[in-house]
């Protein structure tokens, strides 16, 4: 939904908001929802950034880059009351691991049914798993309140700070000895190595370590990512964590319904209105500057661009501390993610479960042992396109037939590794040799596949570089490492969504608590800018 033919006004706006991706989005209902003036600007054709729905092919309907919702945060969708605006979200139910030798590993929304799967390949797991869960629901529970906290400065005397820290300290001491013990590890190990304390089966402990390297340059026994599992185990929908979900419509209606709780607090949204620039008078921020010259001012700016675009294009180092600079070129982008995207004459046929059922309204992921992950990544490190990629594919025609002709599906594959900087660069013939291996890996599988595609669409890191404005194509708009997290997100002493030019903020998936479409980092800085313009 966009104001793009409601009259401008022509006084200063309270606010600017740079990039309607959902983030920007969020921010911008929030400060409308307080009472202030708030453009929106949109540098394609229609808001969502990378949570957005087209038909890339005539009857076919994709969520193109984005494809689930599981952590956008509950209390965006309470307070911009987003199922009014349209949102609708149907469950995933399952996740299927087909398995080399015909076999597979299911696990399943029903607790007895899951526990059966589970038994079949090991006791041990099937009795662990039920311990695991609950030790994950509570770390949820102990994380989730950073999660709205604007990160305090350490290094800071301000008193807003050291209030920060006291509340971070008073929280870390009520988690009791166990739990703060088992955050520990969670913040510090690999996913591989912390599921080989719980876990036997090798698919097990594949698919939930798969987690914990989503949208990182990192493998399943690099350290860290036990906290990049627990990120997406913070997924939450009607009170349940690990929860995840298909948006009726695709993630686009996702943005659209966000769209829409703006204008209806008087946010105005414009589309095709690329930024060339802050504009910048005697070292504040007091407006932007369009590609076509136009000149808008505001109180405020906030950009929803990640920090390299933010501060390298739209800021320019000659206005920025040195330190400040050299810092943002350090912050670590590094996108590792593809996404295939496919128009299907016939579901999927998979060895493992012939014919159809539960099992493809779903995921499916292909992930069958962790040494499997470790080797994608080796191919990934030395500037390779994975040869056995990890993939998590969904089948959304199976949830919401509206998103296919009749008798037709789609169906969205993720895929991990495919590094942005890419031995000899990327080129028409790479793309589909990145194309055709997604496929020959799947067809292992599920060999009808090859004959059922109509149609497909190959996405690399540089198209998504190139399509929404995400550096190095990647999906958090930089790594959830840790020294990237918290108060060092985007660098240190400037997490708090300020930046060291006055008037200008940050909202987006850069800052605290990071990517995913979550929205935090919108409201985050909403409330930020609105206690600072108290």
């Amino acid at each position: 939904m966009t104001n793009n033919d409601a009259p401008f006004m022509q006084q200063p706006y309270d606010v600017i908001v740079i990039g309607g991706g959902h983030n920007g989005l969020v921010c911008a209902a929030y400060l409308a929802r307080a009472g202030r003036r708030v453009l929106v600007l949109e540098r394609r054709e229609r808001v969502g950034g990378a949570a957005i729905s087209e038909e890339v092919f005539p009857g076919f309907k994709f969520s193109v880059f984005s494809y689930v919702v599981s952590l956008l945060r509950p209390e965006i969708i309470r307070d911009l009351e987003l199922p009014r605006h349209g949102l609708h979200i149907l469950p995933l139910e399952s996740t299927v691991t087909p398995l080399p030798n015909g076999d597979y590993l299911a696990q399943w929304s029903d607790h007895d049914q899951n526990r059966r799967e589970l038994a079949r390949h090991s006791l041990r797991d099937a009795e662990a798993y039920d311990e695991f869960g609950k030790l994950m629901h509570q770390m949820a529970r102990a994380v989730k309140p950073f999660l709205a906290m604007t990160p305090p400065d350490p290094t800071s005397l301000a008193p807003g700070d050291l209030m920060g820290l006291a509340r971070v300290g008073s929280h870390m001491r009520g988690l009791g000895r166990g739990q703060f013990h088992a955050l520990h590890k969670l913040l510090t190990m690999s996913s591989a190595d912390y599921l080989d304390e719980w876990f036997d089966t090798e698919a097990l402990k594949a698919t939930k370590s798969a987690s914990g390297i989503i949208g990182t340059f990192l493998g399943p026994r690099s350290p860290g990512t036990a906290y990049v599992l627990l990120h997406h185990y913070m997924g939450e929908i009607d009170g349940v964590f690990r929860a995840w979900g298909f948006a009726k419509g695709g993630n686009g209606s996702v943005s659209a319904a966000i769209a829409a709780a703006a204008a209806e607090h008087g946010a105005q949204i414009r589309t095709s209105a690329p930024v060339e620039r802050v504009l910048m008078e005697n070292g504040r921020a007091t407006g932007v500057v369009l590609d076509n010259g136009e000149e808008i001012r505001a109180k405020v700016v906030v950009s929803a661009a990640d920090p390299r675009r933010t501060f390298t294009q739209l800021v320019g180092p000659s206005h920025l501390p040195s330190d400040f600079v050299a810092a943002i070129e350090r912050f670590k982008f590094r996108g590792s993610s593809a996404k295939v995207n496919l128009a299907l004459s016939e579901l999927p046929n998979f060895t493992c479960i012939p014919g159809t059922g539960p099992h493809l309204r779903g995921a499916i992921s292909i992930s069958p042992s962790v040494d499997y992950l470790e080797r994608a990544y080796d191919d990934a490190k030395y500037g390779e396109v994975s040869r056995h990629p990890y993939m998590d594919i969904v089948i959304p025609s199976m949830i919401d037939p509206s998103m296919a002709p009749p008798g037709r599906h789609v169906m969205s594959i993720f895929v991990q590794y495919v590094p942005y900087h890419v031995n000899g660069g990327w080129t028409d013939a790479r793309r589909e040799a990145l194309g055709d291996s997604v496929i020959n890996t799947l067809a292992q599988y599920a060999p009808n596949i090859r004959s059922a595609i109509l149609h497909r669409q190959v996405i690399t890191p540089a198209d998504i570089e190139r399509m929404v404005g995400l550096s190095e194509g990647n999906i958090f708009q930089g790594e959830l490492a840790l020294q990237q997290m918290f108060f060092l997100r985007p660098v240190p002493a400037w997490a708090k969504y300020k930046t060291p030019i006055v008037g200008l903020y940050q909202c987006g998936s850069g800052t605290h608590p990071g990517g995913g479409v979550m929205g935090a980092s919108g409201r985050n800085a909403a409330l930020a800018i609105l206690r600072g313009r108290k």
